[in-house]
């Protein structure tokens, strides 16, 4: 009965184990497509920058091909303009020939002859001015895009350097992994994960639990260490989620009281004073000699 008490109370964390949802994964270390990456070694932050500048790149050529669409509009614009004077000075022509043969049969004064040409010349004057400003604005663009323009060839160059580039990485780094883990037994690893948590170097510790558990070398015990390891770093949402599945893996372990009372604990940090209550009152009633029940007796009052 204690043992079936024991696993619905287990079963009951699923309720506290929601607020561990929002957590950010432990294992997302070293995920370049990620927004925000971390966790990145010398060779991977060496890739992250060379995506960054293969980016800006590709959002200058796309700025520069945009440019380029701008500056063709521009040039059509500017040729209707020209088109357009050319038959205005064809027809400006045709009109002060036919003015002068006009004023030659008719009693039209000279006062009114020099206004009209005037103000023809006069209109035609703007639209020059119009022109020669388009025409700077236009040179400035061009020089602006010669400067900072990146051709296509350029461009694929640089695309083919960065595939290269992670292809070197990739094997690089697939390399290393296999060279460690033929270095190194589990065993060996286990003992090493140990020391490195004793010495509060719990980044690698984490790391090397996490490979033992992918091995399936005593998987229960790397599982609670895991937990242990974020109940010191006080990420009690996660620290539950792996003390959870350690006593599903091996309920009858040494450590089953430490791993009840922090338990416990972790549940009361969260808010979730109901089932650390009941935590600890299983800790006194399976181990009530232990240190971990005397402790446990402080959660219920």
């Amino acid at each position: 009965m204690k043992r079936a008490s024991l696993r619905i109370l287990l079963l009951s964390v699923a309720i506290p184990l929601s607020l561990s949802s929002a957590e950010p994964s432990a294992f997302g270390a070293g995920d370049l497509s990620s927004d925000n990456p971390y966790g990145l070694t010398s060779d991977e932050k060496i890739l992250l920058e060379t995506k960054k500048k293969l980016r800006k790149v590709d959002l200058s050529t796309k700025t520069h091909a945009s440019q380029l669409d701008s500056l063709r509009e521009r040039i059509d614009g500017l040729q209707d303009i020209v088109e357009t004077l050319g038959r205005r000075a064809h027809n400006n022509k045709v009109m002060l020939q036919k003015m002068q043969d006009a004023q030659k049969n008719s009693s039209e004064s000279e006062g009114e002859y020099q206004k009209r040409l005037s103000d023809i010349v006069q209109a035609d004057s703007q639209k020059i001015q119009l022109l020669e400003k388009n025409l700077i604005e236009v040179s400035k663009l061009v020089d602006e895009i010669h400067e900072n323009y990146v051709s296509k060839e350029e461009f694929n160059n640089l695309v083919e350097e960065v595939n290269n580039f992670k292809k070197l990485v990739s094997q690089e780094l697939k390399g290393h992994s296999t060279s460690s883990k033929k270095k190194i037994s589990s065993a060996a690893l286990y003992n090493e994960a140990k020391k490195n948590f004793d010495r509060k170097y719990y980044t690698k510790a984490l790391q090397q639990y996490t490979e033992l558990i992918q091995r399936k070398y005593k998987p229960a015990y790397s599982h609670y260490m895991i937990g242990e390891i974020y109940y010191k770093r006080r990420n009690y949402g996660k620290a539950i989620t792996y003390y959870k599945k350690s006593s599903q893996l091996y309920s009858k372990a040494s450590y089953m009281p430490s791993l009840m009372l922090h338990t416990a604990y972790a549940m009361k940090y969260t808010g979730d004073k109901k089932h650390s209550r009941a935590f600890a009152q299983a800790l006194i009633q399976k181990y009530p000699s232990s240190k971990e029940a005397k402790e446990a007796k402080k959660l219920l009052h």
